[in-house]
């Protein structure tokens, strides 16, 4: 038992948690199937890997400024982020229930693929570090839920919950996805995507996506410089830095402009770090275009061969290259409405004046990802609902959630996406079905019952659809994959 357990963890660590490997290795596996000859199979794998550590190049040069414009906007509306007493800490937990969570993962994902294979579903979910993630936050909230339960226990219900996510999710936006990127070539893995459904929902009502379609929005001359989405970003985000240095303590962008230089003025390390920003986005597009022309016709080998049909389920930035001045509004969106829930909280008293951490990263990417959705489903005004329903999932999220994990690892509720929140509140109404007398508990109470009834409707419907007459449909040729990394 220990070998096994330790087979499970070394999986977990160094195949699902590094991203890269995992997509080289099915690359690799995709093309072998095909029978390409052995220098095409590990040059395609090679490119792959590379195109995702190009993306993730990409992702670490602007994470940095956005990690420095959380301090520096926390700083300026004066609120000091929420603590946890370090035996409730998320390290803490992290460390305790560490072998817990790569088996976890592990068996997840063997769970996946049976269930995938044996059902012919659509998608086989390939977000590494998302896979990783979403067990976390599965076990934690098994651990809040149901404190007693022993090791194996946790490890196969948190395995079978987070393999039905893992499933489920890429189909329910399936049709929204097709929409985005005009093909079904791969589906959309990541644990944003009940802002990106409802950011497509809403902007089909509000909008139109032909006429107000945010890369076809018509500027005055003097504005012409925004149509490339590169210095787009970099005026953005340059202004929103200096705007928010403005009003922050000294001490806190002093403290991290000598991160970057310890002699650079921080006002001309504002600047550089929006311009870094910028080519940050432009590296990791080129990363994300570069591994999709290896991972969806390589995959056509498993496709064909191991799981027919199936097609791989990828990481938010996947869409980003289709809709990129998109990105950008539903970043800003995003970002306007949780400062706006930052500062009424506390003067309102809603959840005890619980203190929000503007979540730089979360809303800049599921942000980014729901704005494509929305401008693709309704234009600009999409764009705009599907940032904004991701700022309000990131500040409700936060506020509820980090009350219901206080003992196990609160701060996971300040690094969430929105489906984690989503999957904490569904297993902890699971444990209090009835729970109305504590105010967290009862919100996940009202929320619960409501998610079910959702849940029983979507069922229904695919009853129907299932066993109602078929309509016909014609075939369509999506665009090469190899297409996107032309220039």
């Amino acid at each position: 038992m220990h070998t096994f357990e330790k087979t499970l963890e070394w999986f977990a660590n160094n195949i699902f948690n590094e991203v890269a490997i995992l997509i080289a290795i099915i690359v690799l596996i995709g093309l072998a199937l095909q029978k390409k000859r052995g220098d095409e199979i590990m040059s395609g794998a090679i490119r792959a890997a590379v195109g995702v550590y190009a993306m993730f190049i990409g992702i670490a040069v602007f994470v940095g400024g956005l990690s420095a414009f959380q301090a520096i906007t926390a700083s300026a509306f004066g609120k000091t982020p929420p603590s946890s007493l370090p035996k409730y800490s998320l390290d803490k937990f992290m460390a305790d229930k560490g072998a817990v969570i790569a088996m976890v993962i592990t068996v997840a994902f063997l769970m996946h693929i049976a269930i995938v294979r044996l059902f012919r579903l659509k998608f086989v979910y390939l977000t590494g570090h998302l896979m990783f993630w979403m067990s976390v936050v599965v076990t934690a909230s098994l651990s809040a839920g149901w404190a007693g339960m022993g090791k194996w226990t946790m490890i196969l219900v948190g395995a079978a919950i987070v393999a039905t996510y893992w499933t489920v999710q890429p189909i329910v936006l399936q049709k929204k996805m097709e929409r985005v990127i005009g093909s079904d070539d791969w589906g959309y893995g990541h644990t944003s995507a009940s802002a990106a459904y409802l950011g497509a929902a809403i902007g089909k009502r509000i909008g139109d996506p032909e006429r107000q379609d945010t890369e076809k929005l018509h500027m005055p001359r003097w504005l012409s410089f925004f149509k490339d989405v590169n210095v787009a970003t970099a005026v953005v985000i340059m202004a929103i830095m200096l705007i928010a240095m403005a009003f922050a303590d000294p001490k806190v962008y002093d403290a991290q402009a000598a991160t970057y230089s310890a002699t650079m003025n921080p006002w001309v390390w504002a600047v550089v770090s929006a311009l870094r920003f910028a080519g940050g986005i432009a590296v990791l597009l080129f990363g994300v275009r570069m591994f999709l022309a290896e991972i969806v016709p390589a995959f056509k080998g498993i496709s064909d061969k191991v799981i027919p049909g199936a097609r791989p389920a990828l990481d938010c930035p996947t869409v980003f290259p289709y809709s990129p001045t998109a990105v950008m509004i539903g970043f800003l969106s995003s970002t306007a409405v949780f400062l706006v829930m930052m500062a009424l909280f506390p003067a309102l008293g809603w959840f005890g004046g619980f203190v929000l951490v503007p979540p730089m990263i979360m809303l800049f990417f599921p942000g980014g990802a729901a704005g494509v959705f929305g401008n693709k489903h309704g234009g600009w005004p999409g764009a705009v609902a599907g940032g904004a329903v991701n700022g309000l999932f990131l500040a409700f999220g936060q506020a509820i959630t980090w009350n219901l994990l206080v003992h196990n690892g609160p701060q996971m509720a300040t690094l969430a996406d929105p489906d984690w929140y989503i999957v904490n509140w569904a297993i902890l109404f699971v444990r209090h079905p009835l729970g109305f007398a504590d105010g967290y508990q009862g919100f996940v109470t009202v929320f619960g019952w409501i998610f079910t009834a959702v849940v029983i409707y979507g069922l229904y419907s695919l009853y129907k659809r299932l066993t109602g007459p078929k309509a016909i449909v014609l075939p369509s040729a999506p665009a090469d994959a190899r297409e996107l990394t032309k220039v």
